[in-house]
């Protein structure tokens, strides 16, 4: 019969956190912090304290580790943490807010904006993530 289809190994599982994971116990705090109402800091300041703690490496987890501990639960369980991929930019810069310009002519032109010479994005500030 064309289309039918035999399944001949087990059906997969969808992906279940691992709740004794640093990453995950990571991403539990910090989606339901921000899920509450909290900034990006005070969620990122609990979540990676407790994944500094919970981890059993002999070395110290660096904040741009614990960030990818924190997507990785998320992006694999997203069932579990739901919702909670709209913060993700937020460990990565994302949140912070964009600077007011004030280089925008006051006579509401849409010309070509000077570029202050001296002074503007480094390659260090592009690039510092």
């Amino acid at each position: 019969m064309p289309g039918l289809v035999l399944l001949t190994g087990p059906l997969p599982v969808l992906s279940q956190p691992n709740p004794s994971d640093p990453g995950t116990k990571g991403a539990e705090v910090y989606c339901f912090m921000r899920k509450a109402g909290n900034d990006h800091d005070v969620s990122w300041n609990a979540a990676y304290a407790l994944i500094k703690r919970q981890g059993s490496s002999l070395f110290k987890t660096s904040p741009e580790h614990a960030a990818v501990m924190i997507t990785e639960a998320v992006v694999n369980s997203p069932e579990a943490f739901p919702d909670c991929g709209r913060f993700m930019g937020a460990l990565y810069g994302g949140d912070k807010p964009v600077p007011l310009r004030t280089d925008i002519p006051a006579n509401g032109s849409t010309g070509p904006v000077p570029i202050p010479s001296g002074g503007g994005t480094t390659r260090h500030d592009r690039y510092s993530y």
